[in-house]
């Protein structure tokens, strides 16, 4: 029997979009059986695995004005822009608790992807739990260049996931996720455009060539993986779930409205085709 899964991109505080379209999913009692995220994808991803329907809007609304969340401040104070501390330990063990036991128990299985430094490549790792060092995958997953720390796990240097893979959902199909759900947050026809900061990369990462090379092949890559998708999606090998619009928001976005309107997108677009998805699901 094959197996329903999610596979959810980054995008920083647009994943905010994805959170609109797994709660949606939550409320209409579509589990998956593995979850697979990247980046903002990741963070979004383990609040749906645990079943905390409405966690993570309410954490990023809350939260989005603390410089202790995601900001430029915080990046000059401690190398990353989302305070790992603050966003990683403090918000889930006390401010918008995490349900650890909820999410060891479901059935759901998480994975998420990171970037390792040292060879250039995706690693895709199962998590267990979110207490203790399983919530350094997550956090490396997030972890995007330039404006965060290399996060070590067992000698590997990761990264973003979105380095290597943005939208792993050939990975994820490989593992014998046939009925698969990508939720995407960039609209449809999107084109990526080699970003300016590719000629920083050998000045901070010159250590790491592979690395740098993949950063750097990034644009290319991404929008190939975009045609692959295309063509999967018309072939209906996958559901492709995207903004209807182009998602009005910053990277970092500080504006509690901003928020809630992407937010909100998302489950219009997700209700809007609740009923496709509940036949392509069963």
């Amino acid at each position: 029997m094959k197996k329903f899964g999610l596979v959810l991109e980054g995008g920083a505080a647009r994943g905010i979009y994805t959170a609109g379209v797994l709660d949606v999913l939550l409320e209409n009692g579509l589990r998956a059986d593995g979850v697979m995220g990247v980046s903002a994808g990741a963070i979004h991803g383990i609040s749906y695995a645990a079943g905390q329907c409405g966690r993570s809007y309410c954490f990023s609304v809350k939260y989005c004005k603390d410089s202790r969340f995601m900001s430029f401040r915080s990046f000059l104070r401690t190398g990353d822009i989302c305070g790992a501390k603050f966003c990683y330990y403090d918000i889930p063990q006390h401010l918008v608790p995490f349900a650890h036991e909820s999410f060891i128990n479901s059935k759901t299985d998480f994975y998420c992807v990171c970037t390792d430094v040292k060879t250039g490549l995706p690693v895709y790792h199962k998590c267990e739990d979110m207490r203790g060092a399983e919530i350094e995958w997550v956090r490396a997953s997030a972890s995007m260049p330039l404006v965060s720390n290399t996060v070590e796990i067992d000698g590997q240097m990761l990264l973003d996931g979105g380095v290597a893979d943005s939208i792993p959902f050939r990975a994820f199909m490989q593992m014998d996720y046939g009925k698969t759900i990508v939720v995407c947050t960039q609209h449809d026809g999107y084109r990526k455009e080699t970003d300016v900061t590719a000629k920083l990369m050998p000045l901070r990462y010159g250590k790491y060539p592979a690395f740098v090379q993949t950063m750097q092949n990034r644009a290319e890559m991404y929008n190939a993986q975009l045609d692959d998708l295309k063509t999967a999606e018309n072939n209906g090998e996958v559901l492709v779930i995207r903004p209807s619009e182009p998602l009005a928001i910053g990277r970092i976005e500080h504006d509690p409205a901003v928020i809630r309107s992407v937010y909100m997108l998302g489950r219009q677009d997700a209700l809007r085709r609740l009923e496709e998805i509940i036949k392509f699901v069963n």
